[in-house]
This record gives structure tokens, C-alpha cells and sequence, in this order.
């Protein structure tokens, strides 16, 4: 007796294939989505972390004789030279934040916007005000808070 067999692959088989690609690429594909949100949050985070400790840094070094600050933007962070900031000054370095992230408050001193300065006095190094800078995307926040020693933290 002679047995015929047919190889390859029959409909239903590549039905079921299909659809267990799909369940599983639609439980990966938000969890790779939210991983590289959070990972830009975290990259600004450190981008403002670094702008606050250079105009930190820079004041105690007192150089060119002068106290630096940092301007905040919903979309920029900007550190300038002096007690005020100058739109358009030459010495000011901006730094735009990531896409996909933003400044959503600021609040120093009590007082919040969407914008707002923060500078260090020349000898002390100590800042002219305090609060919190709160940094958004669609599923997360952080808020780096600067104390009356200039000390900062992330939450």
C-alpha cells in the first residue's frame, strides 16, 4: 500500500502563525515604545542636571570675573552669563531639549510657569532662588528640585 503525503504548509498553519506574531508584537511594541520614552525623559533629565552643574561650576570658578545662571524654556534650557537673562546675548549656549520631552512647570520661588531663571551668586555658589523644575512626556514626569545650598536631585 502506497501512502501519498503532500508537503509544505496548509492555510490554517499559516493563520495560526500570523496570528501569534501579532499578540506577541502587539504586547512587545508599546512595552519598546514606553522603554524609549522613559529613556528620553532620563536623557534630559541629565541634559538640565549638566547645564545646572556647569553654570554651577563656572560661578565658583568665577570665570570671566562673573556669576552664571540658567534660563528655562519649554523646549530649551539656556545658560547665561550674569544675574539676568538676555534673549540673544552672545555668551548664552542653549541646549534644546529632546524631542518627545518637555518642561512642562517650573516653579521657583513659589511662583510657576513655563518658563523661568535661576542664577548663582559669585561667592557662594549658593542659588538666588529654589524650587523645582518638572520634566514631561505623554506617560511620565520627573521634577528636579534645586535647594537653597544648590544642591539637586531628581525624584
Amino acid at each position: 500500500m502506497k501512502h501519498s503525503y503532500q508537503k509544505g504548509i496548509s492555510a490554517v498553519e499559516l493563520l495560526i502563525v500570523v496570528v501569534v506574531l501579532g499578540i506577541i508584537f502587539a504586547v512587545v511594541i508599546p512595552q519598546f515604545s514606553k522603554t524609549r520614552e522613559l529613556q528620553v525623559l532620563k536623557s534630559t533629565v541629565g541634559d538640565i542636571l549638566s547645564s545646572l552643574n556647569k553654570a554651577h561650576s563656572q560661578t565658583l570658578a568665577s570665570v570671566n570675573s562673573s556669576s552664571y545662571g540658567v534660563h528655562f524654556q519649554s523646549d530649551q534650557v539656556i545658560i547665561f552669563k550674569g544675574i539676568a537673562f538676555s534673549v540673544g546675548a552672545s555668551d548664552n549656549e542653549i541646549m534644546g531639549i529632546t524631542a518627545g520631552a518637555i518642561i512642562s512647570n517650573i516653579t521657583f520661588g513659589g511662583v510657576s510657569g513655563i518658563s523661568g531663571d535661576v542664577y548663582f551668586n559669585r561667592l557662594s555658589g549658593i542659588p538666588n532662588t529654589t524650587g523645582t523644575i518638572t520634566l514631561s512626556t505623554t506617560n511620565y514626569v520627573k521634577i528636579i528640585t534645586i535647594s537653597a545650598t544648590g544642591a539637586m536631585s531628581v525624584n
